[in-house]
């Protein structure tokens, strides 16, 4: 029987991990891996158009599922073109595992032909980054590589030479039990009661939560009830925390709306649930904050804490809601949920007077009306810039929902690859990709890979010819438009020359039947819409400082614009609100 070569072996080990994909370009010095997928039944290589497209697709596997997902790159350029993807999942905390395949081993350090030193260039968006010298080494290196990934949630990276990848594994090659799971974490009871005495003394709670809430909306909704406490969110928590919420006060942000600012300034006590939300400027100076997260590393690196607490959100919550007093005064919960639903009545109008007239369409109306078709279980991807702003406003979250983007990295291109993923893993389950013109031209090129593959993705384009986000950014700093136009071409003809369904919609009228008959196709689908270039949503009092890329001042009010849904969400919460 033949021996193994240490691709060979790879691949069994990635396989054993529930690695069922390889996203990756091939190229020479990966060509013994690739191979080895050819010839394993249990994984396919998944052949995109641009590697940046693989590491996404990856990230995005590996958020929906939360289990380890691959990608991998050629030598030099090939795993060069992964880092961006790579940044993102490795920010948004996505268990990958990228393969950065190397020159010959024997000529590392001579200037080859396109020598690079992956080993260093990934250390900064990687939790573990190590070059496979010596064939003798992959097995270890490989299983470290992924329990680095699982464990700590995030990157790895393995550089692999093409010549070592050919050679046959050693006749004691030493493989071990992976670890492809992992544990929760709660806290030691005497943080437990420090936190229950900090609360138990607070007079007004708020709870400001993010994606580390993941898996606990029950338990938020149980200690929320105990308190009687509002519950805000950060956009990263909005899909796991704001439906089935009764004491919803919306979100903060630079894409905030409702109340969630002034109930996280008016309490006395801020408990930040599994958020790492990075603008600081929105979070209080003059409360008490306490914080619970299961990465010790962000306890208190956004604000100064007076109680930090290391665990996992719903472990954390299940020992704690017992052991607080019960409120009954629902004063200050009560006056918060009626300024939620005031500030939203106040906005809605924004996307309801005469829409279905305007011309060029009104984003937020496009919007509104793909929630309202959308499935109940619908994957959106969502685009970098004014399609954040669109999805925090108007998807609408029902638990079964998922909204991914590059909520941490902040990538331009990242919906259309990130629902390349999101497909494969489940190929009867609707993905919708909310793409901006300015993202989608970026990586336009794997369209095709929904083409060859039939995936039956629906990209949603909102193509105002422009860089909206930045276009805001420059006018709120007192500053020209410049260098933000696209000049684009009809993207729905591009799409029908790739072998793909598209529409192009420039009224009102046609957009709901484009979107039904896109979601009607069984295979990729784009519904290019004309969309309103000077829909920005720019607040009357906004100011230069407030806006310079995401980094911002302490603002109530950022972005004014509609809210679709929400409204009826806040008007429905009301009625928990005793009448005079």
């Amino acid at each position: 029987m033949p021996k193994q070569t240490v691709a060979e072996q790879f691949i069994d080990i990635l396989v054993r991990s529930g690695v069922r994909r390889l996203y990756g370009v091939v190229g020479d010095s990966l060509n013994p891996v690739v191979d080895a997928v050819r010839r394993n039944a249990a994984i396919e290589w998944i052949h995109v158009r641009h590697e940046e497209t693989a590491a996404f697709a990856a990230g995005a596997e590996a958020q929906l599922t939360g289990r380890l997902a691959a990608c991998a790159g050629s030598s030099g350029p090939g795993n060069l073109h992964l880092i961006n993807g790579l940044f993102d999942a490795h920010r948004s905390m996505a268990p990958v595992l990228a393969l950065a395949s190397h020159i010959p081993s024997s000529e590392i350090g001579t200037g080859y032909f396109q020598e690079t030193h992956p080993d260093q260039l990934f250390r900064e968006c990687s939790h573990y980054c190590e070059l496979i010298s010596n064939r003798r080494q992959m097995p270890r290196l490989l299983q470290t590589a992924i329990q680095h990934a699982v464990g700590r949630g995030g990157v790895s990276v393995v550089a692999l030479p093409g010549d070592i990848a050919a050679e046959q594994v050693p006749e004691r090659a030493e493989e071990h039990a992976l670890v492809t799971a992992r544990p929760t974490v709660r806290p030691a009871d005497s943080e437990v009661d420090a936190l229950a005495r900090m609360v138990d003394e607070a007079d007004r709670v708020t709870l400001f939560c993010g994606s580390g809430t993941a898996g606990a909306h029950a338990e938020v909704m149980r200690f929320a009830e105990r308190l009687k406490a509002p519950v805000g969110h950060a956009l990263r928590g909005k899909e796991w925390i704001q439906y089935d919420n009764p004491y919803d006060v919306g979100m903060s942000g630079l894409l905030g709306y409702g109340a969630a600012y002034e109930a996280m300034h008016e309490c006395d006590l801020l408990l930040l649930l599994g958020t790492d939300f990075p603008y600081n400027a929105f979070l209080p100076d003059d409360v008490r904050i306490a914080q619970v997260d299961v990465r010790p590393e962000h306890l208190g690196r956004r604000s100064k804490l007076d109680l930090a607490v290391w665990g996992d959100v719903k472990q954390t919550l299940g020992c704690l809601t017992p052991r607080v007093r019960e409120r009954r005064d629902r004063r200050f919960l009560d006056r918060m949920l009626k300024k939620h639903a005031d500030a939203l009545e106040g906005v809605v109008r924004a996307y309801t007077r005469k829409v279905e007239k305007h011309t060029p369409i009104h984003p937020e109306y496009v919007a509104a009306v793909l929630d309202e078709e959308a499935a109940d279980d619908a994957v959106f991807t969502v685009d970098t810039g004014m399609c954040n702003v669109w999805a925090a406003r108007y998807l609408t979250p029902n638990g079964r929902r998922r909204v991914i983007g590059s909520f941490s990295h902040g990538s331009m291109a990242n919906a259309l690859p990130q629902a390349v993923g999101a497909q494969f893993l489940d190929r009867t389950r609707q993905v919708v990709s909310l793409s901006g013109d300015g993202g989608f031209a970026m990586l336009m090129g794997d369209f095709l890979t929904l083409v060859q593959y039939e995936l039956p993705v629906k990209v949603v384009l909102f193509n105002n010819s422009s860089l909206g986000m930045v276009e805001l950014e420059m006018m709120v700093s007192g500053l020209p438009a410049y260098g933000t136009a696209n000049r684009n071409p009809d993207f729905a003809a591009v799409a029908r020359a790739m072998g793909a369904h598209a529409v192009r919609v420039e009224k009102p009228k046609e957009l709901r039947g484009a979107l039904r008959e896109a979601f009607r196709h069984k295979g990729p689908a784009l519904v290019d819409v004309v969309t309103d270039p000077n829909a920005l949503s720019i607040p009357p009092k906004i100011r230069a400082e407030m806006v310079t890329g995401f980094a911002l001042s302490a603002s109530k009010v950022v972005l004014a614009g509609g809210v679709g849904r929400m409204v009826q969400m806040a008007r429905s919460n009301l009625r928990n609100v005793p009448r005079p």
